[in-house]
């Protein structure tokens, strides 16, 4: 299996529907839109142990508003 194609997201709004997503681009958050915004999350330095085996964590940090 290979586990640097999905990261693991950590917190954030409790109806969000995937917790393992595909891994961003090095260097970049991971945005996912819910409800006219987005729910941004962050890399750490921790790993968790999901069905899908050991993925990097991500931790929500913010939400933004979609304009309009």
């Amino acid at each position: 299996m290979n586990d640097t194609a999905k990261v693991f997201l950590e917190g954030g709004p409790d109806d969000l529907a995937d917790r393992i997503v595909p891994v961003p681009a090095p260097g970049d958050d991971v945005k996912i839109e819910l409800r006219n915004g987005y729910e941004h999350f962050r890399q750490t330095t921790r790993r968790a142990d999901t069905p899908q085996g050991s993925l990097p964590v991500f931790e929500w940090w913010e939400r933004t508003e979609m304009p309009g």
